[in-house]
């Protein structure tokens, strides 16, 4: 019996002397992941070839740990760059424009572009199966704030239909991006331009209906966009290049997955939203060829970027390619990232 005690009492110590050693493995292995700090516009199915990165592991496989948060705007991502309280923003890259024209230095560059399409559904009180952009004229619509990528791409819609914002449609700009949802079903407005998943579970709920996609209007256009500023990026060019490496594999990922096996990926992202509203959401982008295949940010889709901002009276002088978008890390990513 005191034998077996003995041996028994040996095999305890070891295993519990394993077991704290492969725990502090673990742990340092864990804290020896660089942290990259990034701050995204909105939290949206729109940017699933991000969150389908971050579920995959990819940015793990590179080295990085993600720490998310979100700004609820582009303007408050942009502060959260300039003021070194993000790392990475992803954003519309029209606050790019803005930052650059007011003569900072340490402005932001984008690096890898992630949408390449506007991701708002017009969202209506009635259905409306045979719906034309018509149907707005008197009619009041919550478009977002006043000098962002949903409001002005909205903007461009209306006017290539003849309708002019102010003049044949009021287009309300006063409130913020995070409240237009509950201000249109608190009673404000006749139309509301909402992203996914918000605008399916409205449609969900029978408080309002999706009646036409802001994005396939709109056409391509270089929507979102991570960036970060000059001087993050001459500091940490290797954490850059690694990052373009995760994002670009999230891209491959979800062109090669089922709209079934994306929803999956992405639910913990999503936690308060239904697989099935997620397969519907993800099938929406990708009907409309709402993400980008690739990285690269063209200085074609940068043009007409500014082609917008400009007829949305936005923009005041025209920036230069070369100074706001890089495709040194994308270009690499793309040669060295095998599918």
């Amino acid at each position: 019996m005191k034998k077996k005690s003995r041996s028994f009492v040996c095999v305890s110590v070891i295993l519990l002397l394993t077991g704290v050693f492969v725990t502090q493995f673990t742990a340092c292995e864990k804290t020896s992941l660089i942290q990259v700090r990034l701050n995204e516009v909105t939290h949206s199915i729109f940017y699933t070839p991000f969150y389908a990165a971050l579920d995959q592991g990819f940015f793990e496989t590179e080295g990085l740990q993600v720490e998310l948060s979100n700004g609820n705007g582009t303007d408050k991502v942009m502060t959260a760059l300039l003021s070194g309280h993000a790392d990475i923003g992803l954003m519309g890259p029209e606050a790019s424009l803005y930052v650059y024209n007011e003569g900072k230095d340490n402005y932001v560059v984008n690096f890898a572009q992630l949408t390449q399409t506007d991701g708002s559904f017009l969202v209506g009180r009635v259905p409306e199966p045979d719906f034309d952009w018509e149907n707005l004229r008197g009619k009041t619509v919550i478009g977002g704030r006043i000098g962002g990528m949903p409001e002005m791409t909205l903007e461009y819609v209306l006017k290539n239909k003849n309708i002019i914002p102010g003049a044949d449609a009021e287009v309300l700009t006063n409130i913020q991006f995070a409240l237009m949802a509950g201000a249109f079903t608190g009673g404000t407005g006749d139309y509301v331009a909402l992203f996914e998943p918000v605008a399916s579970q409205i449609e969900q709920e029978g408080k309002g209906y999706v009646v036409a996609s802001v994005g396939k209007e709109a056409g391509q256009v270089p929507y979102t966009a991570f960036g970060a500023s000059k001087s993050y990026m001459e500091e940490h060019p290797e954490i850059v290049q690694k990052f373009t490496n995760a994002v670009y594999r999230g891209q491959i990922w979800v062109q090669e997955s089922t709209p079934e096996e994306i929803a999956r990926a992405i639910q913990s992202a999503f936690p308060d939203t239904s697989e099935d509203l997620l397969i519907s959401a993800v099938k929406r982008y990708r009907d409309q060829d709402s993400w980008a295949k690739t990285p690269n940010f063209t200085s074609e889709s940068f043009n007409r970027l500014q082609d917008i901002m400009e007829l949305a009276g936005q923009l005041n002088q025209r920036a230069p390619y070369e100074m706001l978008v890089t495709n040194d890390y994308a270009d690499q990513t793309v040669a060295n990232v095998k599918r």
